[in-house]
């Protein structure tokens, strides 16, 4: 009973986490940019810098002061690295998202709804348990995809400005171009496009990133630090080193580095760190990841869409069919627990 209990309240820690890194990330896009847009290298760097921090020098310093259970291995490091690297470039899918006009309200339940399908049949694949897939844990995983895509469509939005106050705005609008308005067309199918190919990019690495840790945490002996200071490595190359060249060389952006916007992405990539922290004791709990990270691509995109409906003032807007796919994602990834398939008991040796 007690390790159940630290399981939940590990992955807990992960739901509440994570559900915040989006909006949070939002607003520090947002304050960095100097065109009133969103940034993207500079809160990438942010988001970086603080999984380092986290996941890079304290479980350094914790490991040369107390050490721990478990061992380095070339296997655990590799898997380790590679969780990490998968964690880094989903990061930036969802700062691409971002800026290319997707909002944490819509993306963050895209993502947390088709993340975990991923994440269950490569951990399933890698386990060989597909033929034991049964139809009640499928039934699940279509819930928890249902109910993101229901949150999406039915999303709180503000009300549309009045026809009268709009009817003010004829003559700013007449004295734009013909060719002026439609540049803006062909931009927002570009734009859509590569909002759906972040969104995507980011849903099949964060999938794929609980199994994969899972790896190379199994493989340095249940270490938590060690898998941990990979993560925060690899990030550091990825978010921190990759971007800083970017920007001094051949993408430079109409952004800074100014205090809220750098302490809001700073938050964010807490946030980020913190989640990934809770991953991995789920994990050393006994946790397994065909439910830990269901459950938590579950609750993140709940507490994800409650928490940026109340900070945008949007509870009027709230209707019966966003609620219903709020319920649909809880209920799914309860369902894709309860109906995992199951690794055999071990067998018992006569003495």
């Amino acid at each position: 009973m007690r390790s159940i209990l630290l399981v939940v309240a590990s992955f807990a820690v992960t739901i509440l986490a994570w559900g915040l890194y989006g909006p949070v990330l939002h607003w520090g896009q947002h304050e960095m940019s100097t065109i009133g847009k969103f940034a993207r290298l500079r809160p990438f760097i942010c988001v970086g810098l603080a999984y380092f921090a986290i996941g890079v020098v304290v479980p350094a310093v914790l490991l040369k002061l107390k050490g721990e259970q478990g061992e380095w291995t070339v296997r655990g490091i590799v898997y380790s690295l590679a969780g990490g690297a998968l964690g880094a470039i989903g990061a930036l899918g969802i700062i691409m998202a971002f800026n290319f006009g997707g909002t944490p309200i819509f993306v963050m339940p895209l993502v947390f709804g088709g993340a975990p399908v991923v994440n269950s049949f490569l951990t399933i694949y890698w386990a060989k348990r597909m033929k034991e897939i049964g139809p009640i844990f499928m039934a699940g995983l279509v819930m928890v995809l249902l109910g993101a895509v229901t949150v999406l469509i039915f999303k709180p939005t503000a009300p549309e400005p009045n026809a009268q106050a709009e009817a003010t705005k004829v003559d700013d609008a007449a004295a734009e171009s013909a060719s002026a308005v439609a540049e803006p067309e062909s931009h927002k199918m570009r734009d859509f496009i590569l909002r759906i190919a972040s969104i995507a990019t980011t849903i099949l690495c964060w999938g794929a990133y609980g199994p994969v840790l899972h790896k190379g945490q199994a493989a340095m002996q249940n270490s938590r630090l060690r898998p941990l200071l990979c993560v925060g490595l690899a990030y550091f190359a990825i978010a921190v080193i990759v971007p800083k060249l970017l920007l001094a060389t051949v993408v430079p952006e109409a952004s800074e580095f100014n205090w809220n916007g750098t302490a809001w992405s700073l938050a964010a990539g807490a946030a980020g760190a913190i989640g990934a922290i809770g991953i991995i004791m789920a994990f050393n709990f006994g946790g397994k990841p065909v439910f830990v990270m269901p459950l938590i691509f579950g609750g993140a995109p709940v507490v994800n869409t409650l928490f940026t409906t109340f900070t945008n003032g949007l509870w009027g807007e709230v209707d019966a069919f966003f609620l219903a796919g709020l319920i649909l994602v809880i209920a799914g990834a309860a369902m894709v627990l309860v109906f995992a398939p199951k690794s055999p008991p071990p067998v018992k040796r006569e003495v």
